[in-house]
C-alpha cells in the first residue's frame, strides 16, 4: 500500500486529494510542523535526505517532488487525470502541470519570507505582489477559456494548481474581483474527494 508523509498545511494535502480521486488505497503519516520554525520535523529526513514533504513510499520505492509523484501516480492507475486525448490540452495540462511549481510558488514562498521580515521586507513587497497580480491575471483569463486549467474536466494539473491557488487566497489577494478563479476553488473544494482527503490528513489552513 501506498504511504504518504503528510506534512500538516502543505503541498503534500494535493496528493491525498489526488489519491482520493484515483481511488487508491494509501497510508497516511502525519507531521506537525515546528510552531516556532513552521518547519517540517527532523523525523522526514529518516523518509528522504531533504527532510520535505510530500513523499511517498510505494513497491520499494520513495518518491520525493510534487509533480513526479502525481506522474508516477497517474501512470500507477492506467492514466486516470492524465492528459487529455487531444494535442493542445495535452500541451495546457503539461503546462499547468509545471507551471504550478515552476513559476507560481516562487514568488510564494518570496511573499512569505518578505512578510516575515516585517518592515525590512516592506520595500520588496510590491514588487512581489505586482508579480502575483500577474500570474493571477493571466490564470483569471484562462479558466474563462474553459472550467479546468487542462480543458473540460478535472485532470491532474487541476490538482497540481490547487494548493498555489489556495496560499494566493489566503496570502496574496486572491478574491471575488476574480471570480473564475474563486469558482474554480470552490469547485474542487465541494468534491467528494477532496473532502475525504481533508477528513484523513486532518487540519489544513487552506481549503
Amino acid at each position: 500500500m501506498i504511504i504518504v508523509h503528510h506534512l500538516e498545511n502543505s503541498r503534500s494535502q494535493r496528493i491525498l486529494w489526488l489519491l482520493e480521486e484515483l481511488e487508491m488505497p494509501y497510508r497516511v503519516r502525519r507531521y506537525a510542523r515546528d510552531p516556532k520554525t513552521m518547519l517540517a520535523p527532523a523525523e522526514l529526513k529518516a523518509v528522504h535526505p531533504l527532510g520535505k514533504s510530500p513523499v511517498i513510499e510505494d513497491e520499494g520505492r520513495v518518491i520525493a517532488e510534487s509533480g513526479a509523484i502525481v506522474e508516477y501516480l497517474v501512470e500507477k492507475s492506467g492514466g486516470k487525470l492524465g492528459p487529455p486525448a487531444n494535442r493542445d490540452s495535452v500541451l495546457l495540462y503539461r503546462q499547468f502541470l509545471h507551471y504550478a511549481e515552476g513559476s507560481m510558488m516562487p514568488p510564494l514562498l518570496a511573499l512569505l519570507v518578505v512578510d516575515r521580515l516585517g518592515l525590512l521586507g516592506k520595500p520588496a513587497r510590491g514588487n512581489v505582489m505586482a508579480l502575483l497580480e500577474g500570474h493571477l491575471d493571466w490564470l483569471e483569463a484562462e479558466l474563462t477559456k474553459r472550467d479546468w486549467f487542462a480543458g473540460d474536466s478535472l485532470t491532474s494539473a487541476d490538482v497540481m494548481m490547487s494548493f498555489p491557488l489556495e496560499l494566493c487566497r489566503a496570502r496574496a489577494g486572491l478574491d471575488a474581483s476574480r471570480p473564475h478563479l474563486i469558482d474554480w476553488l470552490e469547485r474542487i473544494h465541494a468534491r467528494p474527494a477532496y473532502g475525504a482527503a481533508l477528513h484523513k490528513g486532518g487540519r489544513y489552513a487552506y481549503a
